[in-house]
């Protein structure tokens, strides 16, 4: 058999293209890109040019978006493959990490104001650099945890027959952070008292990622018939809603994420005190 016989033996079985393999690390590298913007963006960024900010928070949003789309086209087209998950690890420790990390910190504690007590400010800093530091380790452990887990269940297992995270996703993780900065358009905290709730945010959703609590993954989710014109409608409103109201909708949606996976913990620790009360009293 010469080399044409077999190539066209590898098209007949679905074998794909050589050049196919390249198009889902180009997703990986656009989101690269992102991150890479949204960092230079943040170091750009200050009380009289707030807009550098909201940049690098769109930026990481759009970064989002391609990293959903990477995974879903190898799949789609036959292409995944080890270098492409090492790949869209690297890329997430890059744009859903240091990225959201360095401006969670500019925005959030280094364009505080002088205070009375310069030490104060300085602390106030220190404590920034720590959380926001905090928050990458988190986020990187949660890919480390993700890469090296076959079939990892969550210690609140849901319905059965949906597939859940196992853990806040990093991405979903620093679209909190994107979402925060894009709610106030860019303009950076200048109250020492909203530095300390955005320290418990980036701390909490730290926590979240390196949790074992579980969160919708949408896995389940097909594209065939009926279903698929749905779900293209729910897209399309939300696209809509998105384009008019960016600020409240993302806002909205990133914590709404957040905060479905602390309820879904509370409920399942609701209903399994409940049961062993139920169990006691028969």
């Amino acid at each position: 058999m010469d080399a044409g016989t077999g190539r066209q033996g590898a098209m007949a079985k679905g074998q794909p293209r050589r050049g196919m393999y390249v198009l889902p690390s180009l997703f990986t590298a656009g989101n690269i890109a992102f991150g890479f913007y949204a960092m230079t963006q943040s170091i750009q960024g200050s009380v009289k040019a707030p807009w550098f900010f909201d940049h690098a928070a769109l930026a990481i949003g759009f970064a989002v978006l391609f990293d959903g789309l990477d995974g879903k086209i190898a799949r789609a087209t036959n292409t995944a493959s080890a270098f492409g998950r090492e790949l869209d690890s690297l890329a997430d420790v890059i744009t859903f990490g240091v990225a959201p990390a360095m401006l969670a910190y500019i925005w959030g504690f280094q364009m505080l104001p002088a205070m009375a007590t310069p030490l104060w400010r300085e602390r106030m800093m220190q404590l920034g650099v720590g959380v926001c530091f905090l928050f990458l380790i988190c986020g990187a452990s949660r890919l480390a945890r993700f890469n090296v887990s076959l079939n990892p269940q969550p210690k609140n297992p849901g319905l059965p027959g949906r597939k859940y995270f196992v853990g806040m996703p990093i991405p979903a993780g620093a679209g909190v952070i994107a979402a925060v900065v894009h709610c106030y358009n860019g303009s950076p905290i200048d109250d020492w008292r909203i530095a300390l709730v955005w320290t418990g945010l980036i701390v909490f959703t730290g926590f979240l990622m390196v949790s074992s609590w579980r969160f919708w993954s949408g896995k389940e989710v097909e594209l065939d018939g009926k279903k698929t014109y749905r779900l293209f409608a729910v897209i399309a409103l939300v696209g809509v809603m998105i384009w008019m109201f960016s600020e409240v909708v993302l806002m909205v949606i990133s914590l709404g994420y957040l905060v479905s996976g602390v309820l879904a913990r509370l409920a399942y620790s609701w209903g399994r005190g409940r049961r062993r009360s139920e169990g006691v009293t028969g």
